[in-house]
């Protein structure tokens, strides 16, 4: 569905924003556009970290129930770029204070890129705020 809708756009003006697992969409999806990306807490590799949740679970915002099928396992892990190219096309925004992921294994996925490393924050970012004026220049929506 992402190729789909993104097919047309023009890579050197396109810039995409994922968080968590949009993060590791995100990086795919620029891999393929050659476009910039922010990265906002990214998954490094989904397809290991939510093999636990095959089967029926909640959603993780909410008690909202629905089926998480083996088959989306084998899909990230087609989908994830082995190697990111022309590193300078990613701002990733990590925090330390990460529940839900390893600060530590993204930095190291991210390596080469810029990387904006947050003292403590959440895997929500709840500071976001303080973070969106180098999104936009990094986007170029605004001067830096």
């Amino acid at each position: 569905m992402l190729r789909d809708g993104t097919r047309s756009w023009p890579a050197p003006s396109t810039g995409l924003v994922g968080s968590s697992l949009g993060g590791f969409y995100a990086t795919a999806l620029a891999e393929e556009l050659d476009c910039r990306a922010v990265l906002l807490n990214p998954a490094v590799d989904p397809a290991r970290d939510l093999r636990r949740y095959i089967g029926e679970t909640t959603a993780w915002h909410s008690d909202e129930r629905f089926f998480f099928r083996a088959e989306f396992i084998d899909e990230l892990r087609t989908i994830s770029p082995a190697v990111l190219t022309r590193r300078e096309r990613y701002l990733a925004v990590i925090a330390k204070g990460d529940e839900v992921l390893s600060w530590v294994e993204m930095s190291e996925r991210y390596r080469g890129c810029r990387i904006t490393l947050l003292e403590g924050s959440d895997h929500a970012l709840s500071d976001f705020d303080d973070q969106l004026p180098e999104v936009v220049a990094f986007l170029g929506l605004a001067p830096a």
